[in-house]
């Protein structure tokens, strides 16, 4: 559950009309909104149900689904106080909802704590299944064939300075076992880790196969994927491994999962690829598994050939999807105790960026003693010597304005002068990240002040919305175009006078004439949810006041990894604590279904 919002007047949206009871109580007190209250209604009416407490049971595990959860979780319930309300007992409210019409029609259901619907109740039991399944060796597959010999010669090949002693162990790890989550903060040296199993499960696949392995390299994002795609080539170029001949493999593509499991016009949630119809691949990797939510979870396990390998590669402490469910957070914690594990953990940091993975660590401490660790994480931004800098201030504008109006001139400058791919690099040299969509520390506004900046510097209006050097983010998928959710693009002006937008995806950037494109954002600034799977040399973070609902550390350790090189923190010491101290927390049962029986 999320806190209680505060209706602005009687006519605000969120407050539903014409309803009484315990429904109309709790909406009116601003615990669950006028959507939640209809499904609730409507389901009700369907089943024939009629007490007030499974009605609102069912609206307040619609709203804990829009919040992120999977299920409702009654122990978490926000404090009432200040309301005039009071929750149903529980020892009374449990035995009601599971006794109730909407449990017998299996609207509803109780396990692990949780008050789930139906749908994410099924999602969560098949994702659990379908792993379970997959680490019993694919159940009469047994386990995978490995030839040791080949195995040690393969570890030779790669085992050069770039390769660490846990790297080399989750390349074997991966050769042994047909599913693999390999996790790892930043510069730990994942994609490397990933490049070397390719190879590693290529030696082997050659030794029973008249063909060369099929991979799919694929990321809940398009930008993940054209990084995935282009890190794992470099890599695999590098140890020769690229090419036309017997033991090598072709260029790897990196892709949507949305498009590696083939999109149905039809339907948001179904695939062309299911368990009728699996991939053709031997090998699925799957980057920034973090944001991948529970129902693209179950469509990927679904379409998955049980002998194919799978290996899930992320970073659990990030931000978790924007759909429902922890998945990776909950792979991990639920195989923690398994007796064989899937999960192999990277730990080893190889970046040279010491504050920046000083930082991260700092808000990687699990400790219990918030305040300590907020301590050690504000001890480390004032100790920064250039490659980390805090600016402490609640004028922000001031703090940002000639860094930021840089950027854009750079950006601009390289789009008039050089063209599509120098403004590009340019867009990858800084970036601003934002808390929030909208309000003073929100992309929205600040977008518009970088505009209005942009414009003073050069002494003229911009134009049009389509200016030389606006920098663009895909927001949705466009499968007709080719364009994905996640991709960065700027506007160049083409010899004839007309503005085009590159866009650069898996592949070459390609230009596109405006009005073809419809979900598209400047990114003079970006939220820190949309900047998952891509990064930039230099990161500025905007943190909003102590008080925004937003504020976690998940949050700002996403924030803070997207730093290549240099970062710069700006905000108020309390929102720094806020930030720290505070951690979100989604109701889920997957790990309570993955862990072993006691």
């Amino acid at each position: 559950m999320t806190e209680l919002f505060e209706p602005t007047s009687a006519h605000d949206p969120r407050l539903a009309r014409g309803v009484d009871g315990l429904l109309g109580a709790f909406n009116a007190a601003g615990v669950v909104d006028a959507a939640d209250v209809r499904v609730a209604e409507r389901v009700a009416a369907l089943a024939g149900e009629d007490d007030d407490r499974v009605l609102l049971a069912a609206a307040l595990a619609v709203r804990s689904v829009r919040a992120g959860s999977v299920g409702l979780d009654l122990d978490a319930l926000p404090d009432l106080d200040g309301t005039g309300l009071a929750w149903p007992a529980p020892e009374e409210w449990v035995p009601a909802i599971e006794g109730s019409a909407l449990a017998a029609a299996e609207v509803l259901h109780v396990e692990h704590d949780l008050v789930y619907l139906d749908r994410y109740h099924r999602l969560e039991r098949q994702v659990a299944d379908d792993l379970r399944a997959r680490l019993d060796h694919g159940g009469q597959l047994g386990p995978p064939a490995v030839d040791e010999d080949v195995l040690a010669a393969t570890l030779r090949r790669v085992g050069d300075a770039h390769l660490s002693a846990e790297q080399a162990t989750a390349v074997e790890h991966a050769v042994r076992h047909r599913t693999t989550v390999l996790t790892g903060g930043p510069g730990t040296g994942k994609t490397t880790t990933v490049a070397r199993v390719v190879l590693a499960l290529a030696d082997q696949f050659a030794l029973t196969h008249q063909r060369r392995m099929s991979v799919a390299l694929a990321a809940p994002t398009g930008k993940a994927a054209t990084r995935l795609e282009q890190a794992v080539e470099e890599e695999l170029r590098g140890l020769g491994a690229l090419g036309d001949g017997p033991h090598q493999l072709p260029s790897p593509t990196g892709v949507t999962l949305h498009r590696l499991l083939g999109w149905r016009p039809d339907n948001a949630t179904r695939f062309r690829h299911d368990r009728g119809n699996r991939l053709k691949y031997d090998l699925v990797v799957v980057d920034e598994a973090s944001m991948v939510d529970l129902t693209m979870m179950a469509r990927l396990l679904e379409a998955v050939r049980p002998e194919s390998r799978l290996v899930l590669v992320g970073d659990p402490r990030q931000l978790t999807s924007v759909g429902a469910g922890a998945v990776l957070s909950d792979l991990v914690a639920g195989f923690a105790v398994h007796p064989d594990p899937p999960v192999v953990a990277l730990t080893e940091n190889h970046r040279s960026t010491e504050e920046i993975k000083g930082l991260a660590a700092a808000l990687r401490d699990d400790s219990p003693a918030l305040d300590e660790t907020a301590d050690r994480v504000l001890e480390v931004l004032r100790a920064g010597t250039g490659e980390v800098t805090w600016i402490e201030t609640d004028d922000p504008v001031t703090a940002l304005r000639a860094e930021c109006t840089a950027a854009a001139l750079r950006v601009r400058a390289a789009a008039v002068a050089d063209g599509p791919e120098a403004a590009l690099a340019e867009i990858e040299g800084f970036r601003l990240l934002c808390a929030h969509r909208e309000g003073p520390y929100g992309v929205r506004v600040w977008n518009r002040y970088v505009e209005q900046w942009l414009a003073a510097e050069i002494g003229a209006p911009l134009g049009s919305a389509w200016y030389a050097g606006r920098p663009l983010l895909v927001t949705s998928n466009d499968y007709a175009l080719d364009v994905y959710n996640g991709e960065t693009g700027v506007v160049v002006t083409d010899p004839a006078g007309r503005p085009r937008a590159w866009i650069a995806g898996a592949g070459a950037p390609r230009p596109f004439a405006p009005g073809r494109l419809d979900a598209i954002e400047t990114m003079h600034a970006m939220t820190i949810h949309k900047s998952q799977g891509s990064q930039a040399t230099r990161i500025a973070v905007l943190l909003p006041e102590e008080d925004s609902r937003l504020l976690t550390r998940a949050l700002f350790y996403t924030a803070v990894t997207r730093a290549r090189e240099s970062l710069l923190v700006v905000g108020s010491e309390a929102a720094v604590r806020a930030a720290v101290t505070t951690t979100a927390q989604r109701a889920t049962g997957l790990r309570h279904r993955l862990a072993p029986p006691a």
